[in-house]
């Protein structure tokens, strides 16, 4: 199967404005933008024809091609970042069986992430999108439950049933355990990472749906799928000793570079 993986990217982030360009450092002294630190971990995917950041932003284009990327602009009214893959996908003409959704804030996403994505869609025809989720250990989780005591959403959680057809994602951490685990002991509690692989027509058919509920309260793209009654593939991957982080607040940029220290990550 063909394979594109889109990287979208924003400017105006409520949360974060700027981040595409944040830099960040690694373990060998170097900076890089965020931007470019999560295209080079899309470059690393084994079995992709295509990459291609997409953005409505002149300054994260102009970054970009500083480091080598190709560039397809979408427009400023996409609402999230599968919107935004729609309209690129749908701007180079289409042409490829999976589309990959890689966001511009991930960069710690390891390749097999999404090889190991990609493979659970080809294996599972009745699933419409893919997306990983990790199994948290008792450090991750606590991280998780001491964003949401300070009031920061530090990830997304996620419940699945047979089949590992998704039920909810949420940016509160679910489900209840009421117990502590110890900081390498597995936990009930898996952690979504923000990538999605879509069949071409499941994401054309996005951008048209309405907004429900769910998503409006959640603020979580993926949330339309399910209100659609779509069917969603969580695939469970393996963190094989890497340590995984999305950045999504200022006080994220420490504890990636942190990571990336820790694993020496450059």
């Amino acid at each position: 199967m063909s394979v594109l993986i889109v990287i979208p990217a924003r400017y105006a982030s409520t949360r974060y404005p700027a981040k595409p360009l944040v830099a960040l450092t690694g373990a060998s002294g170097v900076a890089k933008t965020l931007i470019q630190r999560s295209w080079e971990a899309a470059m690393a995917v084994k079995g992709v024809d295509r990459v291609v950041v997409a953005t409505d932003d002149d300054r994260i284009k102009a970054e970009a091609e500083r480091f080598g990327a190709e560039v397809v602009m979408t427009s400023v009214d996409c609402a999230n970042g599968t919107e935004r893959c729609a309209e690129a996908y749908a701007n180079i003409g289409g042409g490829y069986d999976i589309v990959v959704n890689l966001q511009g804030d991930a960069p710690l996403t390891p390749a097999w992430f999404i090889e190991d994505l990609i493979k659970g869609l080809e294996a599972n025809p009745w699933a419409e999108l893919a997306t990983p989720v990790l199994r948290c250990e008792g450090a991750m989780l606590a991280s998780l439950r001491e964003d949401r005591a300070q009031g920061r959403v530090g990830g997304t959680t996620a419940v699945f049933g047979a089949g590992n057809r998704g039920l909810y994602f949420s940016k509160e951490v679910i489900p209840y355990t009421g117990k502590g685990y110890g900081p390498a002991e597995p936990t009930p509690v898996f952690h979504h990472v923000g990538v999605y692989a879509y069949r071409p027509e499941t994401l054309a058919a996005y951008p048209s749906w309405p907004v429900g509920p769910l998503e409006t309260l959640e603020g979580l793209e993926q949330l339309r799928f399910l209100e659609n009654g779509r069917a969603v593939l969580c695939a469970e991957v393996e963190a094989r000793g890497r340590e995984f982080w999305e950045l999504n607040n200022p006080s994220d940029v420490a504890r990636i570079e942190a990571m990336m220290a820790g694993m020496g990550l450059e």
